[in-house]
């Protein structure tokens, strides 16, 4: 019998190992014909079979492992030609796929997608957003911006008129992780919220997951927004760039070696503070931002390459010598990209991250400085194994060390309390995309994540918010430790040809906190890590979608149902002033939050029109025991209708013409019910926390792009733009004050940041 057993086992044994060295595997690089910048998310498919087939990875990476024959490969990628490719397998096979994209096709495209990527992806919550279509997006002052496009998807709110925050899915702004090239970026505003950070010209393609993210994303609750900045050209030089009415910017790509490594440099300012200078009254004001994102790649052989990308921006504030303010982000990304086998890939980074935020006072001879800083070194090592063209896994780790000083202030007579802060946040995760059948797929994964409150300084304990023990760290020790289990699930039924639905559950934790008086965001806000009295924050997502799309797949519907729970929210005790308390952790509260809602998108991606019109109803939600009685609440970002529509129209050759409607639910707040007079100063007494709404805010904005005849290298375009058309006064803050003719009588004041706003820019490009 023991026999028997061993013979079949070794016939099993030899008939496994023929199968295997029957298959081989194809794999290379895709990349854009005239430029040399790898695609991502280009499906590589098997004419013979169309169920087979993957997609390149963000570094237009891919393998396919196929049983011996001859086969042609089909690469497609909208808005780029299709290539067909034979190739005999008897053996490992490398392509380097050149696609082209002077296409015929005159329609503006919606997203880098391929047409049916919704109905058979396991993601959800995903949106990928294309530059083309961003570019072509009416804007205030007409600078083109990533983050205004992300606010008009279903899903995402502005924090406010003009503000560059958002929340998703009821998340807090502090809530979304946003990366640069790998690298966090905490603040991703200019201006006070007007701009974003990020210069269009610079960048390659972004993404935008609500929750559902795969294992190797990880430290925020509502939203991972992944942005890559582009590589530059190895082909030949280009220079390109624009002037507006308030800013310009320039950018320079080409080849350091032909082929085999490239550079860009990409360069943004604005200048309304020269222009304001001219008049004597505005002379010693500054008020500018500027940025430089900078990127170089070095390929060492045809296997491994090396990338060097970094960003630096600042604001400046200031008037004449008594007051100055100054704040922004600077990131640097070292990356080794390695073609381990024709079915391992890997990636190596190195990133750092930093953000200040400085103000200072001078009056009468004295100074007053108040600074805080976040600052990041982070080490990433993720590894792609394309097992089969069932299954792609992916796995690896993330450490990073933080630094994190809150607001300190320093200046005469005033004794510093600084404290910096140190905790090490950790992760392994691995993550499994498999196609089970040609109607089922599914992306799940396991993330653990650790945090370690590191030494060097002395944490309180609070009970009750007042203070009971103190723990002084040594330097180098270890204090507090959490662990944290991260499982991801999303699956994709494909139940008819033009039809899918989805279900999804996902475990997210935070460890970083962001601590503000305010919905938008703004520079003064803190970042502090867990400590003795923080715990991470928890969020578990359950989510149900359906897919369906129409005519060829020229119109999609896509629609997501999603109830969120949240643990160890953190809201203040009432009448906080978070800038001026000693310590920030006495004044918190914490407690539980949920979110749940509808969000709905349909969009029409063929043809002279196209865009698409989304639509959310939600509701978000705190339960925190120090506010209102330890009932519900709104939380700050609750709005219960946002609509956005978007058209985009090309009506000739040369002019496309776009708008945008837009329509919110005014956000959550807390307005005064009664006042009473001490010492002759008016003090208001306010009701439940955030009972109140602000208005609704709604805006019709418009463009009109014309590119002119290219000029041998030369091209050029120009873009017309009206900011608020019918100039609706949409709120920004409301304030309160005695009627100044009835002192009995409160007035409620409306501050509105935006009417009509005109723009016009010139591109150009050589």
């Amino acid at each position: 019998m023991q026999k028997k057993l061993g013979i079949t086992f070794l016939l099993l044994f030899n008939t496994m190992l023929l199968m295997a060295q029957s298959k081989y595997t194809v794999s290379g690089t895709v990349k854009q014909k005239s430029s040399g910048e790898t695609l991502v998310g280009v499906t590589a498919s098997v004419v013979e079979n169309p169920t087979v087939g993957v997609i390149t990875n963000e570094y237009g990476f891919f393998s396919l492992s196929l049983p011996q024959g001859n086969y042609t490969l089909r690469f497609s990628y909208i808005g780029y030609q299709q290539q067909l490719i034979p190739i005999k397998l008897d053996s490992n096979v490398t392509l380097n796929i050149n696609m082209s994209d002077e296409t015929t096709l005159k329609e503006v495209v919606v997203s880098s997608k391929k047409d049916n990527d919704n109905l058979t992806k396991a993601a959800m919550g995903t949106e990928v957003l294309d530059m083309r279509t961003a570019a072509k997006m009416p804007v205030v002052f007409g600078e083109k911006d990533l983050v205004k496009t992300i606010q008009l998807m279903p899903g995402v709110k502005s924090s406010g008129e003009g503000s560059n925050g958002f929340s998703v899915r009821g998340g807090a702004t502090d809530q979304n992780l946003i990366i640069l090239d790998e690298a966090p970026v905490y603040n991703a505003s200019h201006l006070l919220g007007i701009f974003s950070t990020f210069n269009s010209d610079a960048i390659k393609d972004a993404t935008i997951i609500k929750g559902n993210s795969q294992a190797q994303y990880g430290g925020r609750l509502s939203s991972v927004l992944d942005v890559k900045m582009k590589e530059g050209n190895n082909k030949d030089y280009h220079v390109s760039g624009g002037l507006g009415l308030i800013s310009s910017r320039m950018t320079i790509e080409g080849p350091i070696q032909k082929d085999k490594s490239s550079f860009i440099i990409s360069g943004r300012r604005t200048y309304a503070d020269l222009l304001a200078n001219m008049s004597s009254d505005f002379r010693d004001v500054k008020l500018y931002f500027y940025d430089l994102n900078a990127k170089a790649n070095v390929a060492i052989n045809s296997k491994n390459k090396i990338f060097f990308s970094g960003y630096f921006g600042k604001d400046v504030l200031s008037v004449s010598k008594t007051f100055g303010s100054n704040w922004g982000n600077a990131t640097g990304t070292l990356r080794w990209n390695s073609v381990v086998s024709s079915k391992l890939f890997s990636n190596t980074s190195f990133i750092y991250s930093n953000y200040d935020f400085n103000v200072g006072f001078n009056t009468d001879g004295n100074s007053i400085n108040i600074n805080s800083n976040i600052k990041d070194l982070n080490l990433k090592q993720d590894f792609t194994l394309f097992l089969n063209s069932q299954n792609t896994v992916r796995f690896g780790l993330n450490t990073i060390h933080h630094t994190i000083t809150p607001t300190t202030t320093e200046g005469t007579g005033i004794v510093s309390n600084k404290k910096v802060r140190k905790g090490l946040e950790n992760a392994v995760y691995v993550n499994n995309s498999w196609k089970a059948s040609d109607k089922i797929s599914m992306d799940y994964g396991l993330r653990f994540s650790f945090f370690y409150v590191l030494g060097g300084n002395t944490y309180n304990i609070y009970t009750n918010n007042q203070l009971t023990q103190s723990v002084k760290l040594d330097e180098g020790s270890i204090g507090k430790a959490y662990y944290n289990l991260e499982p991801r699930l999303s699956t994709n039924f494909r139940v008819s040809e033009n039809a899918s639905i989805k279900l999804g559950y996902a475990r997210n934790t935070q460890n970083l906190h962001l601590m503000s008086n305010s919905t938008g965001g703004s520079p003064t806000d803190q970042w502090i890590g867990n400590s003795y009295n923080i715990k991470p924050e928890i969020a578990d997502q359950v989510s149900i979608g359906y897919s369906r799309n129409f005519n060829d797949n020229a119109y999609e519907l896509n629609s997501e149902v999603y109830y969120k729970f949240m643990q160890h929210q953190i809201d203040y005790r009432d009448g906080t002033d978070i800038n001026t308390v000693p310590d920030i952790e006495s004044e918190l509260l914490f407690g539980n939050g949920r979110a749940y809602g509808i969000e709905t998108i349909i969009k029409k991606k063929k043809g002279k029109l196209t865009g698409w019109i989304g639509y959310t109803l939600s509701k978000t939600e705190r339960q925190i025991g120090g506010i209102n009685n330890g009932q519900w609440y709104n939380a700050k970002q609750d709005r219960t209708h946002d609509l956005s529509v978007v058209g985009i129209y090309s009506l000739t050759s040369r002019w496309t013409l776009s708008g945008i409607f837009v329509y919110t639910t005014g956000n959550a707040v807390t307005f005064p019910t009664g006042r009473y007079v001490m010492n002759d100063m008016v003090i208001y007494q306010y009701g439940s926390r955030n009972a109140d709404r602000m208005p609704a805010t709604h805006r019709l904005d418009i463009s009109a792009t014309y590119e002119r005849p290219a000029k041998k290298r030369y091209q050029s375009s120009w873009s017309f733009g009206l900011y608020n058309v019918y100039g609706r006064r949409n709120p920004y803050s409301i304030t309160f004050r005695e009627n100044a003719v009835n002192p009995q009588k409160i007035d409620a004041v409306q501050t509105s940041l935006f009417q009509w706003i005109p723009s016009v820019t010139y591109n150009f490009k050589f």
